[in-house]
């Protein structure tokens, strides 16, 4: 049965505490003590969770049902209620660029690699935020984009200007999909080809076959670690990224393989 205003103002505090239930996850904690606590259970990404929505008397049940409601229209936007209210009470008001982009890089850096995190939070933070960080995410136009961008391409960082159009469009689609945007706030499409492209750079490599037989050599005549020296021999017979060598699990390797070459 759904709270009455009678039933959650005469409620008393017993030897442990309990809750009061108003469906839908709500419910009224009463603590030993005599606090009453709203809360709301929730499922997100198959995680179950709590989040706070205020104490009794501040927060009538009415308030209650109505942050109840917020928080369901959050999730189903795809957004994380306790994630959203952190970054909020951070950052400020929820429609800033800068509240958007950091909840939208905690929501994904979670598949990314640590590097890769790191580096996109840090162009957020020394590229992007300074300039854009502060207005609406629905009211920024493509010339203050571009401005951003210009900023990074006039100092050599040709590519950064390229990335910042990248995540500033992520940054806008999210906003889109979660609700505090409509459909024309990417200003990142009409800018693609706005600057020179990216020209590739190539790595060094060896390319005479002289060359590479010493190289081979010196890597097979290597006696320091043992970690090491396996990896040098592995790294010609499978010509991985030394990151990728280094972090590769036990999964990955097929031991008959292995005990052939070794």
């Amino acid at each position: 049965m759904k709270l009455s205003d009678a039933k959650v103002k005469n409620s008393k505090p017993r030897n442990k505490p309990y809750k009061l239930t108003d469906g839908k996850g709500m419910y009224l904690l009463v603590t030993t003590k005599g606090s009453k606590l709203w809360r709301l259970d929730y499922s997100f990404n198959k995680k179950r969770n709590t989040h706070t929505l205020g104490t009794y008397p501040v927060v009538s049940l009415n308030d209650a049902r109505t942050k109840r409601t917020k928080v369901k229209q959050l999730i189903e936007h795809g957004i994380d209620p306790n994630i959203h209210k952190k970054t909020i009470k951070i950052f400020g008001e929820e429609n800033r660029f800068e509240t958007i982009a950091r909840e939208w890089h905690t929501s994904f850096s979670a598949s990314w690699s640590e590097d890769h995190s790191n580096r996109i939070l840090k162009r957020l933070e020394k590229d992007i935020f300074p300039w854009l960080g502060s207005s609406r995410a629905d009211k920024i136009s493509a010339p203050q984009l571009l401005a951003v961008m210009k900023k990074a391409e006039k100092r050599g960082a040709l590519e950064t200007a390229h990335r910042i159009r990248q995540n500033c469009g992520a940054i806008f689609r999210y906003a889109i999909s979660t609700g505090r945007a409509g459909a024309e706030a990417d200003v990142s499409i009409p800018l693609k080809g706005a600057l020179p492209a990216v020209k590739p750079k190539h790595h060094a490599s060896i390319t005479d076959p002289k060359e590479l037989s010493e190289l081979l050599n010196v890597m097979d005549g290597y006696h320091g670690e043992i970690t090491t020296r396996f990896a040098l021999k592995l790294a010609p017979l499978l010509f991985s990224r030394p990151g990728e060598l280094r972090k590769a699990e036990w999964s990955e390797f097929n031991f008959f393989i292995v005990y052939y070459f070794f």
